[in-house]
This record gives C-alpha cells, sequence and structure tokens, in this order.
C-alpha cells in the first residue's frame, strides 16, 4: 500500500466524498415512508427491541439515559417553558410512547394525552428562610442533577422522558432533560433544543407555533424499517457484514487494573480531555493532505493506540451512525441511531500514512452498507456469546463535528453544564467533539475493569501520539511516541537513579546477609512459578560456599558458572561470593570450543 503524498489532495478528497454521497443517496432512492393506521399493536424498530432487551436484563439501570443540562441566567418565563414542553409532547408521539408485551407480542403504546410535567425544585431558602451558602446551594444543585440523570424509568410508563428545572435565585435557574434511549438518540436531543427554541421564543411573546406538523411519526418508520428488511431490499449490504465480520473474530486484549467480571457490568465514569487548538488545526490540515476525514484521522489514531496497548492487529471499533438516511426523518425525535462496526488490519507495521489508507477503505465501506440494523448483523453472524464481554467489540469511538449541547433561549444566557458518567455500556468509549476552540471529550470507561489514573495515562498517551502523528505521518505505528514527558523523565531519570548510600566496607554478599536478618520471610527471588525468601535463598548459597570451600575455592580463585537464567544461578553467584571466590559467567548458547578455551 503506497504512502500518501505530502502535498494537498483535494482530488482525492473529493472522490472520497464522492463515494459517501452516493451510498447515501442510494439509501435516500428507497421507498417512502408512509403513514400507517394506528393499531393495537405497533412494531419496535430493531434499535428499540435491543434497549428494551437490555432494560430486562438490568431493569434498575440507568446506562441508557441520556441527558442535557443548562444553567440559565436571565428571566425566565415559566408559563411559556411549560407550554413549549407540551407543545413538543404533542408534536412528537415518541415522547408519549411506553412499552409492554401483549398477547406474548411486544408493542409501544402511544398515549393520546401530552403528560410531559415540569418538575419544579426551589433551592433559593432553607426550610427555615435562611439563605443558602452558595457553595451548599451548588452541591445540592449538584445532587438534583445527578439524581435526575441516574434515575431509572419503567419502560411500560409515559413518558420516557423528565425535565427538572431547579431554580437558585429568581435569574438563575438549573435545567435538565433526560430521555431513554428507547425513545431518543444525540440528534433527537438537538432536534429537542431546537424546537424548544423556536416555541418558547414565540410563546413568551404570545405568538402561535412556528413549526409545522409532522408528516410522519417514529412508529411509521419502525413499521417501514421491518418491511424494508423483509423485501430482501438490503441482501446485498448484509452480505458485506458477512463477509467483513464472519468468522472467528478477535477480542481486544487491553491491560486491565482486574480481570473481566463473569458477567459484563455497566458501572462507569468519565475522565474529561481537551485537545490544544494548534494540535487540532494540524490534525485538520493533515486530514486535508491525505485526502480523508478528521473523523478517518482520528479513528486511526485511535487504532494506532489500541495497537500499540494489546499488541493485536486486528483491531475492531464500534461507532455510532445516526441512521436518518431519509429526508422524512430529519425533525424526528426517536431512537434511529445505528452501530458500525469497523474492523482494520494493521499488520505489518505500517506508517500511520499507509493506515490511513486502510482506515478510509474500511470507513467508506462501512458507510455504504449502514442500513442494515446492527441488531441484524448480531442475529446473523450469531457470534460466540461471552457474557463478560459486548459482542463484536470491545471498545467504541465516537465523534461529533457539531452539537447543540444547550439551549439558546431569548433573554437568557445559556451555558453548558457536565453532569458526570456513572455508567459505561463498553470497556472504553473514546468521545471527541469538533468546537470553534479544539477537539475536546473524554473516555467514559467501566470502572470494574479499570481505575481513574489508568484512564489517566490513556489520555495522556492518545495526546503524544496525536502530536507525534501530526509531526511524522511516514513514520510507522509502532515507532510513534506515546509517553508523556513526564513519564519518559521518570523512566530515563528517575528510575536509573540508582546511587544510594550503602556501607564501603562490606562486600555484596555480606549487604545481602544484612538483608537476610532484616526481611527473612520476604522473597527474594522470583523465577516463573519458583521463589526463595531471603533466608531460604541465603541457606542454600551457604550450602554451595561450603561445598566450594571443600573443593579448595579461596581469595582470588575463579569459578566458573555456566547455566541458564534461573534461581539456581542466583545461588550460585552468591555461593561463590561467601566461599571467597570470584565468579566467571559462561554463556550456555556460546559455542563448545569458545567454552573450552575460556
Amino acid at each position: 500500500m503506497s504512502a500518501v503524498d505530502k502535498s494537498p489532495n483535494p482530488q482525492g478528497q473529493e472522490q472520497l466524498w464522492n463515494s459517501i454521497r452516493s451510498a447515501l443517496n442510494s439509501a435516500r432512492k428507497g421507498s417512502s415512508i408512509d403513514q400507517i393506521v394506528r393499531g393495537d399493536v405497533l412494531p419496535l424498530s430493531f434499535a428499540q427491541q435491543r434497549f428494551w432487551f437490555i432494560e430486562q436484563l438490568a431493569p434498575a439501570s440507568s446506562v441508557n439515559n441520556l441527558r442535557l443540562a443548562c444553567h440559565l441566567t436571565g428571566q425566565l418565563d415559566l408559563i411559556a417553558l411549560e407550554q413549549s414542553l407540551g407543545e413538543i409532547s404533542r408534536r412528537h408521539e415518541i415522547l408519549r410512547t411506553s412499552f409492554r408485551t401483549i398477547d406474548g407480542t411486544l408493542t409501544q403504546t402511544i398515549d393520546p394525552d401530552p403528560n410531559l410535567t415540569l418538575e419544579i425544585i426551589d433551592l433559593q431558602h432553607r426550610l427555615e428562610i435562611d439563605t443558602l451558602a452558595e457553595r451548599l446551594q451548588q452541591d445540592a444543585a449538584k445532587q438534583q442533577l445527578t439524581q435526575a440523570a441516574q434515575q431509572p424509568f419503567d419502560l411500560t410508563q409515559a413518558p420516557l422522558l423528565r425535565v427538572k428545572l431547579i431554580r437558585l435565585s429568581p435569574i438563575n435557574h438549573q435545567m435538565i432533560v433526560v430521555m431513554h434511549h428507547i425513545i431518543s438518540d444525540g440528534l433527537s436531543i438537538e432536534i429537542f433544543c431546537q424546537e424548544l427554541t423556536a416555541l418558547y421564543t414565540a410563546f413568551s411573546t404570545n405568538q402561535p407555533s412556528p413549526l409545522s406538523d409532522l408528516r410522519i411519526q417514529y412508529a411509521d418508520f419502525a413499521v417501514w424499517q421491518h418491511q424494508r428488511l423483509e423485501s430482501g431490499t438490503l441482501t446485498a449490504q448484509l452480505e458485506y457484514w458477512k463477509q467483513q465480520l464472519g468468522g472467528s473474530l478477535p477480542i481486544l486484549q487491553l491491560p486491565t487494573d482486574r480481570a473481566h467480571p463473569s458477567v459484563q457490568t455497566s458501572k462507569g465514569a468519565y475522565q474529561f480531555l481537551e485537545l490544544p487548538h494548534n494540535l487540532t488545526e494540524a490534525l485538520k490540515s493533515l486530514s486535508k493532505q491525505a485526502g480523508v476525514t478528521l473523523f478517518m484521522t482520528l479513528l486511526a489514531a485511535f487504532q494506532t493506540l489500541l495497537y500499540r496497548y494489546s499488541g493485536q492487529e486486528d483491531i475492531i471499533v464500534g461507532t455510532p451512525s445516526a441512521g436518518r438516511n431519509r429526508p422524512e426523518l430529519d425533525g424526528l425525535i426517536g431512537c434511529f441511531i445505528n452501530t458500525l462496526v469497523l474492523r482494520t488490519n494493521l499488520e505489518h507495521d505500517p506508517s500511520f500514512q499507509e493506515l490511513l489508507k486502510r482506515v478510509q477503505q474500511v470507513t467508506t465501506d462501512a458507510y455504504a452498507h449502514q442500513e442494515i440494523p446492527f441488531e441484524k448483523v448480531i442475529e446473523v453472524l450469531n457470534p460466540a456469546r461471552d457474557l463478560s464481554r459486548s459482542p463484536l467489540f470491545q471498545v467504541m469511538f465516537v465523534f461529533e463535528t457539531s452539537s447543540s449541547d444547550t439551549w439558546a433561549l431569548p433573554g437568557l444566557t445559556c451555558r453548558h453544564i457536565e453532569v458526570p458518567s456513572t455508567s459505561s455500556n463498553f470497556e472504553i468509549t473514546l468521545n471527541l467533539q469538533a468546537t470553534a476552540t479544539g477537539i475536546r471529550g473524554g473516555i467514559e470507561y467501566n470502572t470494574d475493569l479499570f481505575d481513574p489514573t489508568t484512564i489517566d495515562r490513556m489520555i495522556g498517551h492518545f495526546q503524544t501520539l496525536l502530536a507525534g502523528i501530526v509531526a511524522n505521518p511516514a513514520q510507522s505505528i509502532s515507532a510513534l511516541p506515546l509517553l508523556t514527558p513526564r513519564e519518559q523523565q521518570q523512566i530515563l531519570v528517575e528510575w536509573n537513579d540508582t546511587n544510594t548510600d550503602y556501607p564501603q566496607h562490606l562486600c555484596l554478599h555480606q549487604l545481602f546477609e544484612a538483608q537476610v536478618q532484616r526481611t527473612p520471610n520476604a522473597i527474594a527471588v522470583v523465577c516463573g512459578q519458583d521463589r526463595l525468601t531471603y533466608d531460604q535463598l541465603n541457606c542454600r548459597s551457604n550450602q554451595l560456599a561450603d561445598r566450594l570451600h571443600r573443593l579448595g575455592v579461596t581469595a582470588d580463585v575463579l569459578v566458573g558458572i555456566l547455566m541458564e537464567r534461573s534461581i539456581d544461578l542466583v545461588v550460585g553467584l552468591l555461593g561463590i561470593l561467601k566461599a571467597g571466590g570470584a565468579y566467571l559467567p559462561l554463556d550456555p548458547t556460546y559455542p563448545p570450543a569458545r567454552l573450552s578455551y575460556m
């Protein structure tokens, strides 16, 4: 595979985008999505079926709760806000949908009443009317946000959406919106924000809703998805995934702080990261020169990191796809997200430029075959089930080029609030987002496998790797820098600072005997499964020294020692010194003639 030219390659980038556009346009030419008659039984989409199944395994979990929180400063029109929320609920059936099994069939039920209520928590005063100290008030508000984010949903009860408003003062509020993934995805939250802004703007000035009614609803999409798959239209796409992921799939063996539990857990945490603006610009420039997207460059870097951590050359990473390949779906709230499995071959230690070409091909092919639901791929492949790990892949990569993570309500200054994650669907998920100031994001990780310090080091290694990539993309991926400056200082300088103060008049074996007196039962030497304490090692070396004495070994006598690395080698070296002699190490791999001469 040839290396990418260092000169800009607009022609290659245009070919890439033409390929992706062609795949998307092909998907959009399928049969249109029409309204269906709302009967007693409405099927779930494939993604909804998966989330229902996950919920049955862990019914009290918040792992699939999506949330968005914001601090609002200014005069808030509470009536307009409640009207806006009610109108959004009226417009989108999915926000009034619940799920249950009827006569053995899993179905979704739509409540005709948009019964979405706004929960208001007043933290302006204590019960005894004393003003809260600012720190205590902020702690209480944080607790309320965390509680709202972590509270599980009952999928049989609509709405699967909660909105909580925390009043800190007449002009300071915090608001959080939490939706279960079975009714929402990342773009749905963005649509929710856009509609809330438009409706609040209108209602706060006594204007009617500026939004036109939706032509279809999520239930229409769910029926269409089943019909499209059953029609055989997507057979060729399914064949691609069977070829790409068939056979024995590698299990990513990351070095963890603890062994995998017998059953995978969802306990998690989140560590933030932010790349400097200059590094972001350098990554964009490299992507342009190579004729690839920034997503592909960051994915290739992440897979390089996994390769360096695991030593494996067959790397599989999951990534979300918006799943909105039809124009009818652009304004809908619902769970349209699909998961793509990106499998990249990193064998023969390619340069990063060469790896980019491989990642480009894998990514382009995956997006050209993205209409097959991930759940159907798992069903057809039927991989060997290991309850301790996720099927097909164990790590996730998420990259967003734009995101509306706040509201823009008139008369209010809105600031995004991070609500820490306490769950994780995968061993590791790298979340990155392109912003005006650079790339920010973080790593969501399973706390039953990793410690915070381990993830912190991983973030440092990723940033070092990215800097090394932009400095020399022609470098082989095994030679790219990984250690942070702090780690280099520790390994090259601090750990090599072996100067120590010890009695100058004592020999090595005498210093060893002093240590025996201090810690006789401590382990002194380990070789494979064999080990000796200081006392045991001392006894065995004394026995050898006595034997050597009887053989005539005294001061200034050389004793050859021909032995592989082992515990007996250490016994031999100490025994010779204790006898007063000097040892001459002989390498067993030397030719016999060389050993005889020595």
